[in-house]
């Protein structure tokens, strides 16, 4: 059986970095995901696979773990019947966009982590400490090279989720993406939910037709259960996340965004279409240090940034009251996108004064103030992404002329819609 998730990245619309200190955050996931197959085998003594002799060329698939092989004769044709070697139980994770690929043993899993119990994928489990150095271990052995060291994190991420909601049981996971790694889109916080969605698919947890065709959603409580999971997950990479990024990914179909202020998540409805330029500055950065050079410049300022706090939690809550309320014509909606378009340049204004901008963001904002196109960085700044709002009446020409501009400036453009779908899965026969 093979099981497909996929879970959308997330831009904050505004309130990064004021969130911290007790400002309310507007996020909403994106048009772009994470995409995560799983393949798991029949239990041991099925047939896997039945192949024709006359079918020569399909006897090369027969490798790694296909080896138990047993001639029979059906109606008087000739065929392979394919068995699964116990033997070679493995599990595998392949990152197809970096061309990396991790496999273990699955009895090498279990001496090493049969001390944690499981799977218990009804609850929901933080890795402790100790469970995390097992973990590394397993890691250690797969020699990850010293430029992608970045990523054991996320495998971290991947193999306590694995066994803990499935056990140990070999199979093949393989992840591709939309999203740019490291850029303040989401993409680890993705790549929780979409493991997580695969995994509980897979278990006796969760209530899911498996005849049905295409993409499905699970019900809210299950729901609750996926975002959980993620969190715990996103836990391993970040240490302290907040939880809106896993929650966004979550939960994000129908147009549901999150406002999110002093640990409190409140999921409210868009009831407009917004569509945004997102351009990846490439620009590397690191958000505990910028974090920690907000609260610094709090400490030195504390009048004045409490002043620039406040007016992020009013333009947070304002942006959140324009989203939800009706439009009910192109006029209201051009008129809405105007007032978005306002709080977009004000919260950019006061994340400058929290010194978290960076050159490669103002040419960015340069660019597109020429074309009169209202733009703010999402995420921790330093770097990373920046957001350009796409009016409904905007001419594809002028996109076209401010895209070229900005690539030639060896930055990359993408175009997603904001407040899509959230975590979704499918199912189909192995292939």
């Amino acid at each position: 059986m093979e099981v497909k998730a996929r879970a959308p990245g997330k831009i904050i619309l505004s309130g990064e970095h004021a969130v911290v200190h007790g400002s309310t955050a507007v996020a909403a996931s994106i048009g772009l995901c994470t995409y995560v197959s799983l393949q798991v085998p029949p239990s041991n003594g099925c047939p896997l696979k039945v192949y024709s002799l006359s079918c020569l060329e399909n006897l090369r698939l027969i490798e790694g773990a296909y080896r138990s092989l047993l001639d029979s004769n059906f109606f008087g044709l000739s065929w392979i019947v394919v068995y699964w070697d116990e033997n070679d139980d493995r599990l595998t994770l392949q990152l197809k966009d970096m061309a990396l690929e991790f496999s273990w043993p699955i009895g090498r899993i279990k001496e090493a982590l049969s001390s944690l119990g499981g799977p218990f994928p009804s609850t929901p489990t933080s890795c402790s400490a100790e469970s995390l150095k097992l973990i590394l271990a397993l890691i250690e052995e797969q020699n990850i090279l010293e430029a992608k060291i970045s990523l054991a994190s996320g495998v971290c991420a991947f193999l306590w989720l694995y066994t803990s909601i499935l056990g140990f049981k070999p199979a093949t996971v393989v992840v591709t993406s939309d999203l740019p790694l490291g850029s303040g889109l989401g993409s680890s916080a993705a790549l929780c939910v979409a493991f997580s969605a695969a995994l509980l698919a897979c278990s006796d947890t969760v209530n899911i037709d498996m005849k049905q065709e295409g993409w499905l959603v699970f019900g809210e409580s299950e729901l609750e259960l996926l975002n959980k999971w993620a969190f715990e997950g996103e836990k391993i990479i970040h240490g302290k996340p907040s939880g809106i990024d896993n929650t966004v990914s979550t939960y994000g179909r129908g147009g549901n965004m999150i406002k999110f202020r002093s640990g409190n998540l409140t999921r409210i409805k868009s009831s407009m279409p917004l569509k945004m330029l997102i351009t990846n500055t490439k620009v590397g950065r690191n958000t505990k240090a910028l974090v920690a050079g907000v609260s610094e410049r709090t400490l030195r300022n504390p009048d004045a940034m409490s002043s620039v706090f406040n007016a992020v939690d009013s333009i947070s809550k304002e942006l959140a009251n324009v989203i939800q309320t009706p439009a009910s014509d192109d006029l209201s909606i051009t008129a809405k996108e105007e007032k978005l378009e306002e709080l977009m340049e004000m919260n950019q204004g006061l994340l400058q004064c929290m010194g978290v901008s960076h050159a490669s963001i103002e040419t960015v904002l340069r660019t597109t103030l020429k074309y009169k196109l209202a733009s703010k960085l999402t995420g921790a700044g330093g770097g990373g992404c920046v957001l350009t709002l796409l009016p409904t009446l905007l001419s594809g020409t002028i996109v076209d002329k401010v895209i070229a501009e900005l690539e030639s400036c060896g930055f990359q453009c993408l175009i997603a819609g904001i407040g899509g779908n959230g975590a979704e899965i499918c199912f189909s026969a192995s292939s």
